[in-house]
Parts: C-alpha cells; structure tokens; sequence
C-alpha cells in the first residue's frame, strides 16, 4: 500500500489520466451515439435497429418468415 509521498503522486497522476480522458471526449455515451447514427433501418415489427438493407432483409426473412415483407424490401 502507497504511503506519503508516493500516495500523493499516484493521486496526482490518476488526476492528470482522468482530466486527459474527459477532456478527449471519448466515453461511453459518444460512442453510443455514433453507434447509434449508422443505425439507419428500423424494422417495422421488432422495432430493432439494422446498419443497411441487406442485414435488414436477412433479419427480417430470418426473424420473421410468415409476415410479408415491406416495401422498401421489396425493391431490392
């Protein structure tokens, strides 16, 4: 266990690698964000979020094979 000086620098150091990282920006809720923004199809049952067409078809003829499927599914 660090005592005295050592404790102190050990504070010092954790204080500069925190104020680092705030100030990046870079944290869970920026890269949800971003995650988020490249999910662009929604499907119209499940509500879950896909990256493009194809994913959302292959989700949408694996997950849900009796409905029929949607328009924009349609003309690709």
């Amino acid at each position: 266990m660090a005592r005295g000086h050592q404790k102190a620098q050990s504070q010092e150091r954790n204080k500069a690698k925190q104020a680092a990282l705030k100030k990046s920006g870079h944290n869970a809720n920026s890269q949800k964000k971003a995650a988020m923004k490249a999910l662009t199809f929604q499907c119209v049952i499940c509500k879950s979020m896909m990256p493009d067409p194809k994913t959302y078809r292959q989700h949408y003829e694996n997950k849900h094979p009796s409905s029929e499927l949607p328009e924009e599914l349609k003309n690709m």
